[in-house]
């Protein structure tokens, strides 16, 4: 038996951080929505074993990457005495702050509940992936949402008006554990306005998304890693018309409507950086890449 799930990467169009918890986490508050740019993930029915593979050897490919966890746990949270083969098609950016293992762990969750015919909702998949990573039940859901507590605690949102997206990743990773250890919330001046943000999209009034448009870890990313600013105002130059670091960098991404501007502002980046794409926006889930358990 044969599932196959799509992983689309996720960008922040506003990130703030309210307080530090005291579980040590920070109080977030987010607008999130998704890109169409894909890790697949192929999953094939076994015995009783979890095994993994990918295309890149920049992930682990055991007990530590986030799909084989997923499986692993949601395997002991339902007591299912199957297993799983997981392969990997990757390509999001790995460490790039487009939740690419999120994602990968969230395609995990539905195709294994579809694989092993568990028939759990969204929302019970999202409560296991809690358990797994702040991103995973954003990314369970694949949608728009405004994103609180850890960022597991999720109001859906419509689609933000479609657009093309530059999304550019220096030649390096960046811990979302050493720029969060280096935020100072009390020091922060300029916090997004995230109410504004959800108005915006909600009326898919794109020029009040690109106003609001905010990211308080951007200048502790760009503090720690000059090439960051650089990419940014490298964009606005090339005429994006909103450019913001999604999540914990280095990615950043800019919008633009004109898809010959999205080319152009590629070719140009190209120079800078190795990994650069031009995607539309997507802000929806759409349909596993296949729709039906198949035999193989």
């Amino acid at each position: 038996m044969f599932v196959s799930e799509k992983a689309p990467a996720k960008i922040n169009l506003t990130l703030d951080a309210l307080f530090k918890r005291p579980d040590g986490y920070h109080e977030l508050e987010m607008v999130m929505t998704t890109v169409d740019l894909f890790d697949r993930i192929d999953l094939y029915q076994t015995n009783k074993s979890i095994t993994l593979e990918s295309s890149s050897g920049l992930v682990p490919q055991d007990e530590r990457n986030l799909a084989f966890r997923a499986a692993a746990l949601l395997k002991e949270k339902t007591g299912c005495d199957k297993g799983v083969h997981i392969y990997i098609d990757k390509r999001i950016p790995v460490a790039a702050g487009l939740a690419g293992g999120s994602s990968d762990a969230a395609a995990t969750l539905r195709g294994c509940n579809r694989l092993w015919g568990l028939g759990l909702s969204d929302a019970e998949l999202a409560e296991i992936g809690a358990e797994i990573g702040s991103d995973v039940p954003f990314c369970v859901y694949s949608n728009t949402a405004l994103a609180q507590g850890r960022g597991e605690v999720l109001t859906a949102l419509p689609a933000p008006p479609t657009c093309w997206v530059v999304l550019a990743k220096p030649n390096h990773g960046v811990s979302t554990a050493d720029v969060f250890g280096k935020l100072r919330v009390h020091a922060i001046t300029d916090h997004p306005q995230t109410s504004r943000m959800i108005e915006a999209v909600k009326k898919r009034d794109y020029e009040g998304i690109i106003r609001h448009l905010g990211n308080v870890l951007e200048p502790v990313t760009m503090d720690m890693h000059e090439d960051v600013r650089q990419l940014k105002e490298r964009m606005l130059r090339f005429g994006a018309d909103g450019v913001l670091m999604s999540g914990s960098g280095p990615t950043v991404f800019a919008l633009v409507k004109q898809e010959s501007r999205a080319v152009r502002m590629v070719n140009s980046l190209r120079g800078f950086c190795q990994q650069v794409f031009a995607v539309r926006m997507l802000g929806v889930r759409r349909e596993s890449v296949l729709d039906d358990v198949r035999t193989k």
